[in-house]
């Protein structure tokens, strides 16, 4: 059981689906199988974790939204400031809202209650708290979607079809 990465016929990742429905696409022939885990639905299906579209699908520019699980995880769930890694984890505002400082993905960051109560209405730079990285939007939302899934060396077969993995 697991997710499935669908590639477009011109091999770039276009989403991530289930088993079930990847195995739909290719019993009607519309995708071809390139990658699975050894183990068979039936004698000449082998069971997919990697398929490909027999036909071009073109597929619109899709914004990734600013929520608090998307900040965690584009950070890693790591604090900026210190590194802590545990539950006690808040986002901070690098430049304070108070101060003018709006909810962007460039003005958010995940912070450690100690650190965000340290920094207080300041920026890094007036609490001498410098980050461990700016904070930026991610480029593609699939490739923010992917890194979701190959964590702890899981679907390592969607590696050499994600650039950047």
């Amino acid at each position: 059981m697991g997710n499935v990465l669908v590639l477009n016929a011109s091999y770039e990742p276009l989403n991530i689906t289930s088993w079930k429905r990847a195995v739909i696409l290719l019993l009607k022939g519309k995708a071809e199988h390139l990658e699975g885990d050894g183990r068979y639905i039936l004698p000449n299906l082998p069971w997919p974790t990697v398929i490909r579209l027999r036909h071009y699908v073109k597929v619109p520019y899709k914004d990734i939204p600013l929520t608090r699980r998307n900040v965690m995880h584009r950070d890693s769930h790591c604090c900026q400031y210190c590194g802590y890694t545990g539950e006690d984890l808040t986002l901070d505002h690098v430049l304070p809202k108070s101060r003018g400082g709006a909810d962007a993905w460039e003005n958010l960051v995940t912070a450690c209650m100690r650190c965000n109560i340290r920094k207080g209405n300041r920026t890094p730079k007036e609490a001498n708290m410098p980050l461990f990285k700016a904070p930026k939007k991610p480029m593609s939302g699939l490739h923010f979607e992917l890194s979701k899934h190959v964590r702890n060396g899981q679907n390592t077969d969607w590696h050499k079809y994600v650039i950047g993995m």
